[in-house]
Order: C-alpha cells, then structure tokens, then sequence
C-alpha cells in the first residue's frame, strides 16, 4: 500500500463477539467512502518495538462513516492479533484502503457463501448486500462450537434462514458438493476459511464440472497441516542462512534479513512470493491456495508468505536476482 493512502482514525468502540473475537469500531479522521462487500482495511500495528501491517476484512460497507473489523486472536499469533486485542477505544489508529481483492460479481443467478471460523468477516459484508438487493443466496457457516458462531445470531436477524450453522462438536459439517449441486447453472460460490476447507471446496467444485471462474475464495493464511515450529532457511547464491522463528513467516524473515523479495497479498493467494525450492530436510507445509494439490507434492516452489518447514531446513533460490 502506497504511503499517501495513510490516513489517521481513532478506534470509537470495541465489543467482544466470542471469547477470542473481537469486534472493533474504526472511525476515520476522513470521509468514508461505502466499500464495497470484500473489501479489506490496511491497519498499522507494532510487533514487539517493529512496525508492520495487518489486513483485516470489512464486516459491512462502512456507510455510516465507520469501518468494522472482527479479529480473532490467533494462540499462534505473530503478533499482529495480540496487537489489535490490546487496543482501548479512544486509541490512535493508522489505517489504508478500503481495497477489495475479493469482490462480488452482480447479476448471478444464485450464490453460495461458505464461511469457516473468523472466516465470516468478509462474507457477513456479501450477505448483507446480497439481501438488500433481493438476490437468491445462501450462507453457510461452520465453527468448532455454537459460541464460535461469531456475528451469527446478528446474521440471523438480518436474513433469516438464508443462514445455516454447523459445529464440529455438534458433528455438523457442510456437505460441499451438495451445497454446489444446488446451485443454479452460472451460480457462483464464494468462500473463506481454513486451508483445509478451501481444497475440498476447490476439489468439490472442479468435479462439479462448473467453470473454474465460477469458484472465489479468500483464505485468512494461518491453519496448516503441521504446528509452526522454527526453521532454517539457506540460499546458496547469496551466501546466507537465515532462522525463521516460530511467530514469524518465511516472508518476513528474509525481509528482515535484507534479501529482496517481492509480494502483495500476504495470504498465500497471488503467488508473488514464491521461491524455487532446490532441496528440503523436513517437511513443507504448503500452506497457500495458489498452487494446485499436485504442484505442491513436486515440492518445486512455495508461497513463503504463508508455507513453513517442520522437522528441519531448506535451501531455495530467491526471485529477485539483486537479492
């Protein structure tokens, strides 16, 4: 995000939406544009004494001259949602955007939203518009416990029972390829959630046989397979070996380091970030959407915004040859 997009705002209000959710009240000191459903806020956070950014999905359109967020703290946090939920209204806040990377395509004949964890935030925003509109849509909505149902008694009121609810420990679970059945021919579905959810949506829906554009989805980069452990990164053209700590990406540790590196999403969706892998002890945890189930098990490349090692090191080679 470009420095003259900053602008200040003050956090008015916050409220707690689960017991590891919170719901936060930013008022800018600007005027606020309505966003559009999708968009994301740019916040400026510290991590310990470091500057750095956070991006968090907007819950509404911000229509009445305050953006929402909800931010879920993460027990393996890098920081960033400790941050957010150490902050007291009246504090001084640094925000940029609204920007959508995750917009919402009009005129369909039917929508399928499907909603994992604090993945809700950015389809809360859709549902919201889809109703007002009169548009045919459903929402789906999985946790692991009815008191992670984070917004869902709200969404309830707002559309009724457009709105399904699962919990895993009510041994709910949403059946994917039926909820894709049901949709209309040139329906769309648009998810969010953990990484597992986001490759059997995407399985579900290329067996479907519906085009590949149909499918949208935005991922928050946190889940994977293995629990995040520290680990050693080598890049042998630049003579350098680098830990990447448990709390910190791959990403941030060579920006830290110094080696040249080029991204944008952060979230594992857009593929800027990817390194050639030229050998691996341990385990990769590819943590990304970008790449496809099967050019992740050549181990060829890896998101190092979101992707981590377990049980050992790896060698790669960086993209921007200046290093």
């Amino acid at each position: 995000m470009a420095a003259t997009d900053w602008q200040p705002a003050r956090l008015r209000a916050t409220r707690a939406l689960t017991p590891d959710i919170r719901l936060l009240e930013i008022e800018p000191a600007g005027p606020v544009a309505p966003a559009p459903p999708g968009s994301h806020l740019g916040v400026a956070v510290m991590i310990g004494e470091r500057p750095d950014t956070r991006s968090y999905s907007l819950i509404d359109s911000g229509a009445d001259g305050l953006y929402r967020i909800a931010v879920k703290r993460l027990p393996d946090s890098r920081g960033g949602s400790t941050y957010m939920h150490g902050l007291e209204p009246g504090a001084r806040l640094s925000i940029s955007g609204p920007r959508n990377h995750f917009g919402l395509s009009p005129g369909r004949p039917g929508y399928l939203l499907v909603a994992g964890g604090i993945g809700i935030t950015p389809l809360h925003a859709m549902a919201l518009a889809l109703h007002r509109t009169g548009a045919p849509f459903r929402l789906l909505y999985a946790a692991r416990t009815r008191q992670d149902l984070a917004l869902a008694e709200e969404l309830r009121a707002r559309i009724g029972d457009r709105l399904q609810t699962v919990t895993d420990d009510e041994g709910g679970r949403i059946d994917l390829a039926a909820a894709i059945a049901d949709l209309p021919p040139g329906g769309e579905a648009y998810l969010c959630g953990p990484l597992g959810m986001m490759e059997a949506a995407r399985r579900a829906w290329a067996e479907s046989g519906r085009p590949a554009q149909g499918l949208r989805f935005e991922t928050f980069g946190t889940g994977g397979r293995h629990a995040a452990e520290a680990f050693t990164v080598r890049i042998p053209r630049l003579s350098r070996e680098i830990v990447v700590p448990r709390h910190q990406t791959m990403l941030e540790a060579l920006e830290a380091a110094g080696v040249g590196m080029i991204h944008d999403c952060r979230r594992g969706e857009c593929g800027l970030c990817t390194v050639k892998i030229l050998g691996v002890d341990g385990t990769v945890d590819h943590r990304d959407v970008f790449f496809s189930d099967a050019q992740k098990a050549t181990n060829a490349q890896l998101c190092t915004c979101v992707s981590r090692v377990v049980g050992g090191g790896i060698t790669i080679d960086t993209a921007d040859r200046a290093g």
